[in-house]
């Protein structure tokens, strides 16, 4: 079973034979002669034609050869009177590639119809010439040619973006309104669209729905950049509104969802013995849910406390299994509306850290989540896993300053030797009611809840692409956030003392929430995600979303790392998360080049790196090839009775110089990420020089292009000098930087270079180099001497450039270039 948009069928009439009208037969006799009322019809129309065909070649001839693909043409629009929709099928003609492309529905009491034709730019002058022969020429049985064709067409217009727009008027969007379009495509024509939608930094959801003559996909865009697109590409056929929504599910009867679920069950393949698992810390979790039960298995579910049981309890309305459903699927509704096999590549595992009728005390937070992962590693002390914990408090928060619990989690990540863990969490929610005309504001002043102080777990916001409403009950709302803005519950890290880390790191949708215009606004299902509930002996189905819903993503995205690559150290998974990331449109609007430091910083404390995508973290295309480094250095070494910095690492970036020199000017962007645990040492003692939360800190800078490898060299040794003084970010500035200075806090580092390819060129190796820390100034602890782990990410891309930067690459490291 699937949701797909239906194909409407085209509005077909059976009969229609030849006719002995020569005029528009709803309008009966003009009292003219056959010939004359033949001639005054046709005039009509030849106008119409030329007016609109003479716009037609100045839009194209405006159109951008940077920008447009496919063959270029233009739409027409036909009114056709009601009962002769069968002339329809007479404006297409497929070997000249005249195709009627939509028909839209008439209205109740209308007396046409409207049908829209694709005209490539080559036959502009078909309907013209058709008109003339009906004008001039008759069959051999003495009727004017393509009579019942011309002599049924009413008018005819050039189309715009609203004719392509099959859904009721009321439905088309406000102009100015970035929403998602259910976007109908050509026969074959989906590449043209994608390429176009780029260039234009409209989002395109992987997924689609595909049909004999049409591909289905959702387009996020407003009005103007629709109609763009439209006129760019030869590939749309009709645009209608998004239909469905997660309230499709949610408002199904039980014993529809258990059959809605059956057929997921029925799909789904278990992960296999060796995959690696989410382990989800929260309120426990309903094994017995059809969904479930495939991922988890009875003996991976266990609970601090043995006496609270391993299941979920509606204390806290099955927090735990919401987590669980959407750890292990994403979100439920797509799983449910596609008809595709779903292979689950992890598996899951549960700890309750939450009494089932009550509140843990906040001050024993670290003990319990350290006692839970315990359990979880004793009892499969061999799986690769990634810890996901949505549980936070507003108890002791105090400006990014870490707690014992926070501290706690940096100590788990950090683990010892080669040991190493990665937690993925939430940022928090807002608390108290929200307010449409606070959004954003309310946001930056809602700081991220403990233990989000943590260095090195992940910590993870909401952004939301969820806009539409398709609900009755709440008709004339509005959704509170635009498309690919922050979620209305997301909090951020504003507020927080400059030196702290930067929270969230990342984002993944969070839901949105929609308001009357009046009241507080509400997370209704319709912008909300679909998980499974505690009891699904009642129901099999729940709403989600906020912050938990964005983490239990984010463990998901962690893990499918882990299945493809189970090799990777956790620095660098968490380091590929923010590498994979991007802003939105929306976030980048704010990402302007008039922005401050100051304004970029709030950002990226609003935003963190970003929204991550899998496949960027995974795969690298021939235009966007990424590095990646594992490795150590010794940071300090002891001379005398002093400790000194000690190691740098200089690696050499195998570009592919002269391919990046061929493209000269052409912009591309060069992406790096330091990704590594810091060992905590808390304690309120002021965090000066001396006490230093972090036992050691490190920092990347990239080789000038017009800089020897010596003169490199210098500049970090001195910038090391400097921030041992105190100086901030002193490798890290301006240099075309997006970020600069400010990309300096916590634990992981990620900043975007912007140049031409012949400088990139030039810009061929990377340092890595530490800065002081508590290893460093505390010398009777005996930490000095241990060793620092990185994961260097490093990214060239040229998403302009036709040119393939990956296989020399390759090439110069030896590796295997994969077939295909």
């Amino acid at each position: 079973m699937a949701i797909a948009p239906r194909n409407r069928p085209h509005f077909l009439v059976q009969g229609g034979g030849e006719s002995e009208i020569y005029t528009s037969p709803r309008r009966g006799s003009s009292g003219l002669p056959p010939v004359r009322a033949r001639a005054a019809h046709a005039a009509k129309l030849e106008q119409a034609l030329g007016q609109a065909i003479a716009v037609a070649r100045q839009q194209l001839q405006a159109r951008d050869p940077q920008l447009a693909e496919g063959e270029p043409g233009f739409y027409l629009d036909f009114e056709v009177p009601i009962e002769h929709q069968a002339a329809l099928d007479a404006l297409e003609n497929r070997p000249k590639k005249i195709e009627l492309v939509a028909v839209h529905p008439p209205a109740e009491d209308a007396e046409t119809v409207r049908a829209t034709v694709f005209v490539p730019e080559g036959q502009a002058e078909y309907f013209t010439n058709k008109v003339e022969q009906y004008r001039d020429e008759e069959t051999a049985g003495g009727k004017p040619k393509n009579q019942n064709l011309v002599a049924r067409i009413e008018d005819v217009r050039l189309s715009a973006l609203r004719s392509l727009f099959t859904d009721a008027d009321e439905l088309f969007p406000i102009n100015g309104v970035r929403v998602w379009w259910e976007v109908w495509l050509r026969d074959r024509r989906l590449p043209n669209f994608r390429a176009v939608a780029a260039r234009l930094e409209v989002s395109v959801k992987p997924h689609l729905v595909s049909f004999p003559e049409r591909d289905v996909v959702l387009a996020l865009a407003d009005t103007a950049t629709m109609a763009r697109l439209m006129a760019n590409t030869d590939a749309v056929a009709e645009l209608r509104a998004p239909k469905d929504s997660p309230s499709f599910f949610l408002d199904m009867r039980p014993v529809d969802q258990a059959d809605w679920a059956g057929d997921l069950v029925d799909r789904a393949v278990a992960p296999g013995a060796l995959a690696p698992a989410v382990c989800v810390l929260d309120s426990g979790c309903t094994q017995g849910h059809p969904l479930i039960a495939p991922g988890l298995a009875p003996e991976d579910q266990h609970a601090y406390d043995e006496a609270w049981g391993v299941g979920d309890s509606a204390f806290w309305t099955g927090h735990g299994t919401m987590m669980a459903g959407v750890a292990l699927y994403r979100d439920l509704e797509a799983a449910l509306a596609t008809g595709e096999v779903i292979e689950l590549r992890h598996r899951l595992e549960t700890v309750k850290v939450l009494p089932p009728n009550t509140q843990n005390d906040p001050e024993l937070y670290g003990a319990v989540t350290e006692a839970g992962i315990g359990k979880a590693e004793a009892a499969a002390p061999g799986r690769r896993r990634v810890f996901c914990m949505a549980v936070t408090s507003n108890v002791g928060l105090g400006r990014g300053r870490p707690s014992s619990w926070s501290a706690a989690l940096d100590k788990l990540c950090y683990g010892g030797g080669d040991q190493r863990r990665l937690m993925v969490l939430a940022a928090g929610n807002i608390r108290d009611p929200i307010v449409a005309d606070e959004y954003l504001d309310a946001n930056d002043l809602a700081e991220a809840e403990n233990p989000c102080q943590a260095w090195n777990a992940l910590v993870v916001g909401a952004y939301t692409d969820k806009t539409t409403i398709t609900h009755a009950d709440f008709a004339g709302w509005n959704a509170l956030a635009p498309a690919g803005d922050l979620s209305p519950a997301s909090r951020t890290s504003n507020v927080w003392d400059r030196q702290w880390p930067i929270r969230p790191d990342v984002v993944f949708e969070g839901g949105n929430f929609a308001h009357d215009g009046v009241n507080p606004a509400e997370a209704i299902d319709d912008l909300q995600l679909v998980t499974t509930h505690y009891r699904p002996n009642i129901r099999l189905f729940d709403s989600f979303g906020d912050t938990s819903a964005a983490a239990a993503l984010a463990a998901n995205f962690s893990a499918g790392i882990m299945a493809e690559r189970p090799e990777l150290w956790a620095e660098t998974v968490r380091g590929l998360m923010v590498h994979s990331a991007e802003w939105t449109p929306a976030m980048r609007a704010w990402f302007n080049a008039a922005a401050s430091q100051a304004q970029r910083a709030a950002l990226l404390r609003r935003y963190g790196w970003g929204v991550p995508d899998l496949e960027r973290a995974l795969l690298s295309a021939s235009n966007d090839a990424t590095l990646m480094i594992e490795d150590a250095l010794l940071p300090f070494r002891k001379d005398g009775s002093a400790i000194k910095t000690r190691d740098m690492h200089l690696h050499r970036l195998p570009w592919p110089r002269d391919e990046l020199l061929a493209l000269g000017d052409l912009d591309v962007e060069l992406r790096v990420t330091l990704s590594y645990f810091v060992e905590p040492n808390p304690g309120e003692r002021g965090w000066t020089r001396r006490h230093r939360y972090a036992s050691h800190a490190l920092r990347f800078a990239v080789k000038r292009s017009l800089e020897t490898t010596p003169q490199f060299r210098q500049r970090i040794n001195r910038a090391a000098e400097a921030e041992e003084g105190g100086e901030l970010g002193a490798a890290s500035g301006a240099d075309n930087w997006v970020l600069g200075t400010i990309r300096d806090r916590g634990s992981i580092h990620s900043d975007i270079w912007r140049g031409s390819a012949a400088e990139l060129a030039s810009r061929d190796a990377i340092g890595v180099f530490p800065v002081s820390g508590w290893w460093k100034e505390k010398p009777g602890l005996q930490r000095w001497e241990r060793s620092a782990r990185y994961s260097l990410l490093v990214s060239i891309r040229a998403p302009e450039a036709e040119i393939d930067l990956y296989t020399p690459i390759a090439n110069q490291l030896t590796v295997e270039v994969p077939a295909g």
